[in-house]
């Protein structure tokens, strides 16, 4: 189901979309559609559009998109100033979460050590530290994400689905960000100089809205996702032409 929302600003609008859907931010997909800017005879606004299925459940939800649609601040939070000091389970479940994740590595018939990067509210890190690490991590991240998405519907069998699960390798997530904001400014830069548009590689949520955010502030470049299911593409074009 798709849902418009209005703020004065995208986080204002994500809020405000989270609150009245019942939602967590990162339980649903984020399609920026306008932005106007502040002037001095108007004030500025942004008009989202929110992409849900409700009938898939929430825990279907979190799983498929998890560590995906996080917001910039809580990922950068995450692996900027994770805790590094105390690699070891805490208890039973953050034990069985290492012991999952160890399972699953050596059933794809590689070595790997898990071990706990950060604990936030609602959320546990883990790390992966292996000579297989590139190949754990795959092509733009997807078999991390998918061993990420199986972990966090065994941590729901375990009857934590409220904590979320962030799995990381050779701190490939924070790499991954840098890469897509340096992307995004050059795709703008030529995106200005031949007035027409570009299209991005397919990203999932997190990867989309942080292109979005990051050319928010570029007066004459916006942004809009095309395509469906979890992995759809950014369309960044000059403002007034959406070739």
């Amino acid at each position: 189901m798709t849902y418009e929302y209005e703020g004065r600003t995208e986080k204002e609008a994500i809020d405000i979309a989270a609150e009245e859907l019942g939602l967590e931010k990162d339980g649903f997909d984020v399609e920026i559609l306008e932005t106007q800017r502040s002037s001095l005879f108007k004030k500025g606004f942004v008009r989202i559009r929110v992409h849900t299925d409700n009938s898939t459940g929430r825990q279907y939800e979190k799983a498929e998109e998890v560590g995906s649609s996080e917001t910039e601040d809580d990922e950068k939070q995450q692996f900027r100033n994770a805790v590094f000091g105390d690699p070891e389970p805490k208890d039973d479940f953050e034990q069985n979460m290492i012991n999952f994740v160890t399972d699953l590595i050596e059933k794809m018939e590689y070595s790997a050590k898990v071990s706990i990067q950060f604990r936030e509210e609602k959320k546990l890190g883990l790390k992966i530290d292996s000579e297989y690490s590139s190949i754990l991590i795959g092509k733009k991240g997807k078999n991390l994400d998918a061993i990420q998405l199986l972990a966090n519907i065994y941590a729901g069998k375990l009857g934590r689905d409220d904590v979320r699960i962030i799995l990381d390798s050779e701190n490939y997530r924070i790499r991954r960000e840098e890469s897509l904001v340096r992307l995004a400014y050059n795709v703008a830069d030529k995106v200005r100089e031949s007035r027409t548009s570009l299209l991005l590689e397919p990203m999932n949520p997190f990867e989309r809205r942080l292109i979005h955010t990051t050319l928010n502030d570029i007066s004459d470049v916006e942004t809009k996702s095309e395509g469906d299911g979890l992995y759809k593409q950014v369309r960044v074009y000059y403002r007034g032409s959406r070739r």
